[in-house]
Order: C-alpha cells, then structure tokens, then sequence
C-alpha cells in the first residue's frame, strides 16, 4: 500500500477548520474523514497482482546506440488498473523514461515503449516492473513488484572501423589490385608484366625478357618483370590481457575496451587480407575465445565474445601465454599480445615470455599510453605542477625503458592514445605484410 501527495494535503487541509473552531474533536473526525476515503479509495483501486507484465527486448545493441523496449501488460483483473509503472533497469542501461503512467482497462493489454542508451559495455539485465495502481480519488494505491527478466547484450562500439576503408585500400595497393606506380613487395610470386619507368630493376626477370620478341622495340626485345604479391592465409593470433592493469581508465575508456577495439579493426583487416586471425582473451583463465571464423562472422563472433567480459582484478599469468598460443597454432604467426606495457615491475611476467614467443613468431606488444601524462610534463608555473612534470617525466622514462627492453627482445611496440592506438596497429600490420615479415 502507498499514500499519495493529495492525501497528505487532504489531512493538512484538516488544519484549516481546527483553526476556524479551535476545537480538537472537528481534526479527529476530519483525520477519520481522511482515513475513510482512504480505505475507500484502496477498495476501489484495481489489484497490481492481477497483471501480467513482459518485456519485448532487443538481442543487442552497439554501445552508444539507441533501442526500444515494449513494456507489455495485460490486466487480467475486473478493474481498470490506473496508476505508474516504474521499468527497473539499471542505470548504465540508460532508459528513458523510467516511470509510465498507465491505465490498462480489465481484459485489455497495453504497451509502454522505453528508451534505452547504454553507456557501458556489457549485459544489462532488469529482473521487475514495480506497479502502483490508485484508485479514482487517487488517495490511497495499492503496490506490487511483478518480474518480467530480460536483458540486453551492449556490443563494443568498433568506433575504429572508420579506418578501415584507407586501410583496405592500402592492402589492394600491395596487393596489385589498385594500379599504382610502385608495386607493393611480397615474398609470393604473383605475375609477369612489361617494365613501366619507376620500376626496381631488380624486379626484372632476365629469362621471360629473352623469350619475347617485340617487333615495335629496336633490340626486338621488351623488358619483362615479375610482381609480387603479399602472403595470404598467414596466422594472426591476438591475446588480450584482461587483468587488473586492463580495468584502467585512460580517456574515459578503460584499457580492455581500446583493447578490443584494436583487435577488431586488426581482426577486420586481417581477415579482408586473407589471413586467419584467432582471437583469446585470458588473465588466469580463458575469457573468451575465437577461432576458424572469417569474414562478418569473425566481427560478429568478436564483439559478442567480448561484450560481456569484464578485467579481473588478478594478474595476468603470462607464463601460460606461449603454450596458450601453441594451443592455437603451430606455424609461424603474427602474435599480438594487447596488454599494459608502461612499468617494468608489471611488465617482468611480459618480458619473462618474449623469448619463448619470438624464437617462433613475430610478435607485437600494443600498449595504450596516456596523453594527459605528456601533457603534465610541459606544465611547470607552480611547485605543485613541478612534482607532477617530474613524476610524469618517470613514467615516460619507464614508458622507454620497457619498450626497449621489448624490442631487445625480438618483439616490437606499438603505443598510442586510445583515439590513436587501433590504427597504429593497423598500420604496423600493413607495414610487416608489405615487408615480407609474415
């Protein structure tokens, strides 16, 4: 049961002929008064717990997009229930409105359209409508929590794949699909095409050149060269560190979610490149996995594998990587391993494994890095803002110290801001395929 505000001003009304008589017995019989259309307001009121209450709910939705959800409730009460609805979703879910005046007639169904605009990644589950139902004085309303469970899987953003256009374009370049001046380099020989200035002359195939004769050319012959083109159906194999050190929040986004958005814009131009990309996430334990899918369904089987996953606040146990990714090939692969590389005590489980890994593979740390600690170090007007461009001056030390000791390694470092970071990998993966390192 519940009161409403026009009860309370009904018994503060009684205020008004206490002072006009000045005798206590006319409040007791108007607070009787009260209390009587009260109770018959409550009589009347039409029974919460004669409704039925369901949720018609996307599957899913991108982060920062918008869905609607159905509320649907059927009175199968003998009076009309009038009163509010109150849509428990949890406040990450963003819904809008949270509260809806209903009136569902006996026998009838009604449906109320709620607006949901998750700001944060993951499954956002609502388990209960709470229902006030008033009667026709509104005094007085009957309550219930009726449960109607549904939930909506929150997809990473992929705020990357503005990217990808530029870079696809640039495989086709290496690729030879696009015509281009200078041919892109691989180790895979493609075809056998005349010699166009600007040409590497050692591109030029001696032998084809002797086979063909060209009227039109005073020698009677015709330069001949080969093309390359980049290897396909390579291995591209991306941890993901869901660690303690993943639940940090650099630019309002914390690191597992730049993470994730670097693995899907690799993953999308991997796998528009032709090679096979596989994709774990782990901390002590497998989070996530995915494997043999490419194409769309590689994206799609990505971000619903990640939507849910959350860091642990565990460290990683970097000792299982390598036999983690031996689990998921034995050939040579481009490993990627998505971590925190800024601080050589956290890094020492990092470090510790590089050589197990690119004894075999060629192996790329990405790393987010902060902008705001670069700015700090320019700022020095105060005492204050002095300790701070010191403290901030170590940590790019620190920053430089773990990168090189990476690369001394035989891995290679990827770093950027979290706008920055998907398409610097990117670019390094283009930048290995044009090389002939995959």
């Amino acid at each position: 049961m519940a009161i409403s505000g026009w009860f309370v001003l009904l018994v503060l009304a009684g205020a008004v002929p206490l002072v006009i008589t000045g005798d206590g017995a006319v409040l007791a019989w108007w607070l009787l008064g009260a209390l009587a259309l009260g109770l018959v307001d409550l009589a009347l009121a039409g029974s919460p717990r004669r409704l039925d209450v369901q949720r018609d709910v996307p599957g899913r939705v991108r982060l920062g997009e918008s869905a609607a959800a159905t509320l649907l409730i059927t009175n199968r009460g003998r009076r009309t229930v009038r009163g509010i609805a109150r849509d428990a979703w949890p406040p990450s879910a963003g819904a809008t409105p949270t509260r809806h005046r209903v009136t569902v007639p006996a026998g009838e169904r009604r449906s109320y359209s709620t607006v949901l605009t998750p700001f944060r990644r993951g499954e956002r589950r609502a388990s209960a409508v709470t229902v006030r139902s008033f009667g026709p004085l509104r005094l007085w309303a009957r309550q219930a929590t009726l449960l109607a469970p549904a939930s909506l899987l929150v997809l990473p953003p992929f705020n990357s794949r503005k990217h990808l256009p530029s870079r696809l374009a640039r495989l086709r370049e290496l690729d030879g699909a696009t015509s281009v001046m200078v041919r892109g380099q691989g180790t895979e020989f493609d075809s056998l095409r005349d010699y166009v200035r600007g040409d590497d002359v050692r591109s030029i195939d001696w032998r084809a050149t002797a086979r063909r004769n060209d009227p039109t050319s005073p020698s009677g012959r015709r330069l001949v060269v080969r093309t390359w083109r980049p290897e396909r159906d390579r291995r591209v194999v991306i941890v993901i560190d869901s660690g303690r050190t993943s639940a940090a929040r650099i630019d309002d986004e914390p690191r597992i979610d730049t993470a994730f958005e670097s693995a899907l814009l690799l993953a999308a131009l991997a796998s528009g490149a032709g090679d096979r990309v596989d994709v774990v996430i782990f901390d002590r334990r497998v989070r996530g996995r995915v494997q043999g899918a490419t194409g769309a369904e590689l994206l799609s089987r990505m971000v619903s594998t990640m939507a849910p996953v959350e860091p642990e606040l565990i460290d990683m146990d970097w000792s299982a990587v390598p036999g983690l990714v031996r689990s998921v090939t034995a050939h040579h692969a481009l490993v990627v391993l998505a971590t925190t590389a800024d601080a050589p005590g956290a890094s020492r489980g990092l470090l510790s494994v590089l050589p197990q890994l690119t004894r075999k593979h060629t192996v790329l740390v990405s790393s987010v890095t902060d902008a705001t600690v670069l700015d700090a170090t320019r700022s020095r007007t105060d005492r204050d803002e002095v300790y701070r461009a010191a403290a901030a001056e170590r940590a790019l030390l620190d920053q430089a110290r773990v990168a090189a000791a990476v690369r001394q390694l035989g891995a290679d470092v990827v770093t950027g801001a979290p706008a920055d970071l998907p398409p610097a990998l990117a670019d390094r993966y283009i930048a290995l395929k044009a090389a002939g390192r995959l």
